[in-house]
């Protein structure tokens, strides 16, 4: 399990890095960290057996970002990345294993 943490950290990490780098990215390497993003979001929450509206909400958002990245500005592609650090950050800070 601790090895599955070291890889969502590392992921948190290359999404971080993405965010910042957005203007470098092609849309279908974007549209891959996104829904990434989202099964391992939606892994951990299955693992833990966490039941959470808001992130629910946040994975239809992220995956809405996701198609239709080629018609989302940089900002907002920008946000879609952070926010799925944010959320996998969160669940992996408050996961006990």
């Amino acid at each position: 399990m601790h090895s599955n943490m070291n890889l969502t950290t590392d992921f948190i990490a290359e999404l971080l890095s993405a965010a910042n780098e957005v203007d470098n990215l092609n849309p279908y390497e974007i549209s891959r960290l996104l829904d990434r993003s989202i099964d391992t979001i939606r892994d951990i929450r299955e693992q833990a057996g966490i039941e959470c509206t808001y992130m629910q909400g946040v994975v239809v958002c992220l995956r809405i970002s996701s198609e239709r990245v080629r018609h989302l500005c940089e900002e907002d592609v920008r946000r879609a990345l952070l926010t799925a650090a944010e959320v996998l950050s969160t669940l992996v800070s408050n996961r006990v294993d």
